[in-house]
């Protein structure tokens, strides 16, 4: 796969306040001629505005979650067609991903980041103005496309932009700022359905006009990569797990598909769950529970991140086991303060599970190696996030959202134990060469 260096590494492009993009030729900056050119940002402004683009895009795609339930109340659709317009989101971040996802080492970051925040925004747009279930789902599917490009472009930005001082600050915050946005996006959306006008509506009008912010402030952003020939055929997706890292990617499938389903059981139906089951009916009660679970994963994350990932991955699956367990609990007995501690420690052991088992497969792939590698987990991951989503909104339908929910849990666990198991065996047969 061609890169942004010949050393396969983020891209080592200068990057000052007043710096020249490096695909615009010198004589632009020539300002009596073509003007006086916007001043970029300096390298760590420019980092956490990125990061920031990263968690309010995540916050967008986590703020319909609260809102489930009313538009199923409105529109009067099923809880089939509830995760049916979850999953269509994740099945078009994911085909954006795979396919766009490395267009930025080839065109720039800032023309990727720029194009997806315009079409996020269309999306808000197309939100405002749903007023049936067909424009539902045309706003998640244009969100998930917006979503996925994005995504891409800026974990890319985010080490590019990273201090140079070994700090690996460029990969914690590309696993802290979208999980923090999942989280602050359920709860900020629950905050303004319950107490401001215009539930439905008014959080994508916020939403609308940061992006329109983020979107002018592209302008300014400095630019790591030079445009190289490539940009089409990095369209092609590249799926691979390489040879050193196969057992590895084997013994994670129980933690990915543990982790994503869960997830994809909260962030879909989990505001119906709290309502049926445990007959709340207070948004912002229900964004702040579905918001702390994702919360909980990002403060996971930012505890382990020094951790070795063999020692994350197995304390977060206990932790999933753990929570999965109080879950199955607190459902059973409709208790909401089981529950929300189940939201806290499941959603902890989601976030370090998840980061551990990426970690030990990451280093075990060779640079060039490591995109046909993310795919195959980014695959895995989202189609456990979206599938048993729909199934249990199929099955939602015949046995009612409190068994459904009871053996989803149940499933989720099994998976948990299994990875439990793995994993223990496997740092107890390296224990003896590692001396």
């Amino acid at each position: 796969m061609p890169t942004v260096s010949a050393t396969s590494q983020p891209s080592t492009c200068p990057v000052t306040d007043a710096a020249t993009s490096p695909d615009e030729p010198a004589a632009t900056s020539d300002a009596g001629k073509v003007g006086t050119r916007l001043r970029r940002l300096p390298r760590a402004a420019a980092f956490w505005l990125v990061g920031l683009t990263a968690a309010t895009l995540l916050a967008a795609s986590s703020a319909p979650s609260p809102l489930y339930p009313v538009f199923q109340a409105e529109f009067g659709f099923s809880a089939i067609t509830l995760t049916s317009i979850f999953a269509v989101y994740v099945l078009a971040l994911l085909a954006a991903l795979l396919t766009v996802g490395r267009l930025s080492d080839f065109i720039g970051r800032r023309p990727v980041l720029a194009a997806a925040l315009v079409v996020e925004a269309g999306a808000m747009a197309v939100f405002l103005g749903a007023d049936s279930v067909t424009w539902l789902v045309a706003a998640r599917i244009v969100q998930g496309l917006a979503t996925g490009a994005a995504v891409g472009v800026l974990g890319a930005y985010l080490l590019d932009l990273q201090p140079p001082d070994g700090s690996r600050l460029g990969s914690l915050v590309n696993s802290v700022a979208p999980t923090s946005g999942l989280g602050l996006g359920a709860i900020g959306t629950g905050v303004l359905v319950q107490y401001a006008p215009h539930p439905t509506k008014l959080v994508f009008v916020v939403l609308l006009v940061l992006f329109g912010l983020l979107l002018a402030a592209t302008a300014v952003l400095p630019e790591t990569v030079r445009r190289v020939p490539g940009g089409v055929a990095a369209l092609r997706p590249t799926v691979a797990v390489p040879a050193p890292a196969r057992t590895a990617f084997l013994t994670a499938l129980p933690t990915m598909l543990a982790t994503w389903a869960l997830g994809g059981l909260v962030f879909s139906v989990g505001g119906s769950l709290l309502g049926s089951v445990f007959d709340q009916r207070n948004e912002a009660v229900i964004g702040l529970v579905l918001g702390v679970f994702a919360l909980a994963g990002a403060a996971a994350a930012l505890a382990f991140n020094t951790t070795a990932p063999e020692t994350v991955t197995l304390v977060g699956v206990a932790a999933l086991v753990a929570g999965t367990v109080l879950f199955l609990i607190g459902v059973a007995a409709a208790s909401l303060t089981v529950f929300v501690i189940a939201a806290v420690v499941s959603g902890a052991g989601f976030g370090s599970a998840f980061l551990g088992s990426l970690r030990s497969m990451t280093q075990l792939a060779e640079p060039h190696q490591r995109a046909g590698l993310l795919s195959a987990v980014y695959v895995v991951s989202y189609l456990a996030f979206s599938i048993p989503a729909v199934v249990g909104g199929v099955l939602i339908t015949h046995i009612g959202i409190r068994d459904t929910s009871l053996g989803y849990g149940a499933l989720v666990g099994l998976l948990a134990l299994t990875s439990l198991a793995l994993g223990l065996v496997t740092l107890r047969r390296a224990r003896p060469a590692g001396g």
